[in-house]
């Protein structure tokens, strides 16, 4: 081991490791595992202990093949889990964490949270994949300080010169 640390919230330890064989580095996250005894109840009823691993690999299946690191990930799941345990005591319904999960990933990459929106809220066709991306730009643009509404009317004795 070359390195360990607490992570923020002190919730798991960072090791930096180094392989013995081929002399690479690489990084390990341990977290106590009865630390969450959180209960998902799905949209058909079902309850399920919560599993953060499940999030994790949503997360990486959305962000496949774009610039996400691993460690990125695991801040995204831990923002999720955080929520979720300062909210929820026993249970939180599926569609909360995914809702967390998808205002996680809007703020970090959108398109990873196009890509896990349109499976998580089951798009049917191309024509609300287009929309949900229409909202991500109109909403980034809106989120840029300073930035005008390209429709807004210029203030009065704030406008062109004539």
């Amino acid at each position: 081991m070359v390195d360990s640390r607490s992570t923020e919230n002190g919730g798991s330890i960072r090791r930096r490791r180094e392989c013995l064989a081929c002399k690479r580095r690489f990084t390990t996250y341990e977290r106590i595992e009865d630390r969450v005894r959180l209960t998902v109840i799905k949209r058909d009823g079902t309850r399920t202990p919560y599993d953060r691993s499940k999030i994790a690999e949503g997360v990486r299946q959305a962000a496949y093949k774009r610039k996400f690191s691993s460690e990125r990930v695991e801040q995204v799941v831990d923002e999720v889990e955080e929520y979720l345990l300062s909210h929820f005591e026993r249970e939180v319904s599926s569609q909360t964490v995914g809702e967390r999960v998808c205002e996680a990933l809007r703020r970090v990459d959108h398109v990873a949270y196009v890509r896990y929106a349109s499976v998580y809220r089951d798009f049917e066709d191309v024509g609300e994949f287009i929309d949900e991306a229409r909202n991500v730009i109109e909403q980034s643009a809106a989120d840029i300080p300073g930035q005008k509404s390209l429709f807004e009317a210029p203030e009065a004795g704030k406008g062109e010169s004539k």
